[in-house]
């Protein structure tokens, strides 16, 4: 039995898994997105200015992009009410590849969960997995590790959304069960120019809202 860590290429997370990649994936098709408040703009323009005085000084760690980003922007979209709820860096349970011999394991950064909508199997359902990297590597190195994450709330659930960032970069994902199971890339989002974080905003508020009213 070979042991993996979810840290792997995309290529070969594909393959273990069966995923098949859909790209130019349109928000607008899966999510109702809603204009900013004047109040919801004044604070997301003061995490870009907060992150844009660390960025200025050196590269900004996993856990710095977390403490002036993500958790921010979570709190702005409405992810710290009720009924969702916040989960910190848990093991994800082993992933096990029959054919291959092989199991995959792994810890998740950040995952959402709305605690009254309860899958199949009475756990919460997942709303949101994220995955940070620091502020020098690119985005899209996370996203063997979401990937793998999300899959496992697919076996009890028909879809998740997947974000993997570092700082700068926003980059979405939406898993669906099927045979084989799917994801759809999202147009890339940036933190630092304008137009696109006030996108991001309104996707992580689409989302909390929509699961939130499921």
């Amino acid at each position: 039995m070979t042991t993996l860590n979810a840290k792997k290429i995309l290529g070969e997370v594909n393959r273990l898994l069966g995923f098949q990649e859909h790209y130019d994936g349109s928000f607008t098709s899966l999510l109702p997105l809603e204009p900013l408040t004047e109040f919801e703009q004044q604070e997301l323009a003061q995490i870009r200015n907060d992150f844009r005085y660390y960025l200025s000084a050196s590269k900004v760690s996993e856990g710095l992009i977390k403490a002036l980003t993500t958790f921010p922007l979570l709190r702005l979209a409405g992810f710290y009410r009720y009924p969702i709820q916040i989960s910190l860096e848990e093991s994800i349970a082993d992933i096990s590849i029959e054919d291959e011999d092989t199991i995959i394991t792994g810890r998740f950064d950040i995952l959402a969960v709305n605690k009254t909508a309860e899958t199949n199997a009475s756990t919460p359902l997942w709303v949101l997995v994220i995955e940070s990297k620091n502020s020098g590597v690119e985005v899209r190195q996370g996203l063997p590790q979401l990937l793998t994450y999300a899959y496992k709330s697919l076996e009890l659930q028909s879809s998740v959304w997947g974000l993997a960032t570092n700082g700068l970069q926003y980059l979405f994902a939406y898993l669906k069960q099927g045979n084989p199971p799917t994801y759809q890339l999202m147009p890339e989002l940036h933190l630092m120019e304008s137009e696109r974080s006030i996108a991001l905003l309104q996707v992580l508020k689409a989302i909390c809202k929509l699961q939130s009213a499921s």
